[in-house]
């Protein structure tokens, strides 16, 4: 029975491991650990439901529904009328929140999305035509005395509409927080997806996941986290996403000031290169909990929840005035009164995503209909735990000490350190 409210952790499966995992404070600068507080993207306008939808559909090659495929094509041509050009870029409207990182020797800064659904470090770079260059600031493995050419390889991410980023792959020194990894696979631009290019200060991508997907060809090489894993204090590290407020991720050590009550684990499935796992079931408000098995990821790189189209429905049947809306390729429902908490089981324990937090954003221009956060994961394989779940959440990510090892990997939930209760507007935690 599913009895108490939980943080999410992925972390190793040993006996006892919880009692090692080692805790710090904020004032305390251990060698194998190291915290990086987000920083607001300055060129995030908006949200906007369709397009955070869009590109989890591009982000796993799926197929776009037609009519989620259709609503994104009317924005677009709504954008050209109205601003003279084509907006095509769901970063503005999606990747609200940062993360600094240094690249090479000298140092170079960059500003970065963190994201555990994906395995690559690649980076916008000189090797760019500069008329795909808006305002990013660019890697130069040419001003690195570090940096050295993986001759020979080659890395291409294609993406669901045909898109795709690729180049040259370097080995250079990369730091984040006071953690270095002196030859890290830096995956060096020459051609970005359209879905990058427009968000000014968007520099690349970190990926969190397994370093088994990662795209360099013919070798894969291994992600940032699983070089410095075995030189932190404990192989994890921890999400905490917040509403409407800069997040951080630690490495290495778990803040006991950033979590309440219980933590519940479960195990990970690591087969797809993704931080996977099974939920037990869900329950609508305070409804009794149903089971029903959902096997999906915990992605900070998605925005939307997205679950099977059995769970949505009974979801959203529970809205007066919810429904499915082909103009916005997702499910629509009234913006007051506030929807019911949506609960979805992790292992013994419970994680609770607020009614607020489901009022993803505005549907119309009266702001009388909102999109939900909550959609569902047609075509793609898999359910997406993405940053709407995360953010109720203390996300623990626990791995094996030995590269390329994930069969000891499993996750926890938490509660946070907050009411589950964010007002959709509000500036920061309750």
């Amino acid at each position: 029975m599913l009895l108490f409210p939980t943080i999410l952790t992925a972390a190793l499966a040993a006996t006892g491991m919880a009692a090692a995992i080692p805790s710090r404070d904020d004032t305390t600068a251990n060698k194998g650990t190291a915290s990086l507080l987000q920083v607001r993207n300055p060129s995030f306008e908006f949200r906007h439901g369709p397009l955070a939808l869009a590109k989890a559909y591009q982000k796993f090659g799926a197929p776009m529904p037609e009519d989620l495929r259709a609503a994104i094509a009317r924005f677009r041509q709504n954008q050209k009328r109205t601003t003279g050009t084509i907006a095509t870029d769901p970063e503005k409207h999606d990747v609200e929140y940062l993360t600094p990182i240094s690249v090479g020797t000298p140092s170079q800064d960059l500003m970065v999305d963190f994201d555990t659904g994906s395995s690559d470090l690649w980076v916008f770079s000189t090797e760019m035509s500069t008329s795909d260059i808006k305002g990013q600031t660019v890697y130069d493995p040419n001003n690195s005395s570090t940096s050295e050419k993986v001759q020979g390889s080659t890395w291409k991410i294609t993406y669901g509409d045909g898109s795709s980023s690729s180049d040259d792959v370097y080995l250079d020194t990369v730091t984040i927080g006071n953690l270095t990894v002196p030859n890290q696979a830096v995956e060096a631009a020459k051609k970005v997806s359209s879905e990058f290019t427009d968000d000014s200060h968007n520099d690349g991508l970190l990926g969190l996941g397994f370093s088994a997907i990662n795209a360099v060809e013919p070798t894969p090489q291994n992600t940032f986290f699983d070089n410095i894993k075995g030189s932190l204090d404990a192989p994890l590290f921890t999400v905490d996403l917040k509403h409407g407020t800069p997040g951080s991720f630690n490495f290495g050590y778990i803040d006991p000031t950033a979590y309440i009550g219980n933590i519940s684990w479960t195990p990970v499935d690591s087969s797809q290169g993704y931080w996977g796992f099974t939920s037990p079931g869900y329950a609508v408000g305070t409804g009794a909990f149903r089971n029903h098995s959902m096997s999906g990821i915990a992605d900070t790189g998605t925005t939307l929840l997205l679950l099977p189209k059995s769970v949505v429905s009974a979801y959203y049947k529970e809205i007066q005035g919810a429904q499915y809306d082909s103009d916005q390729g997702g499910y629509i429902f009234p913006c007051s009164p506030t929807p019911p908490d949506f609960v979805f089981g992790v292992n013994n324990g419970i994680v609770t995503v607020p009614g607020d937090m489901v009022s993803y954003a505005p549907a119309d221009s009266a702001n009388q209909n909102c999109f939900g956060g909550i959609q569902k994961d047609t075509g793609i394989g898999f359910s997406i735990f993405g940053d709407v779940a995360l953010k109720t959440s203390f996300v623990h990510l626990h791995s094996s000490i030995v590269p390329g090892h994930y069969a000891d990997c499993d996750m926890r939930f938490n509660r946070m350190l907050r009411s589950y209760l964010v007002d959709f507007s509000s500036s920061g935690p309750l």
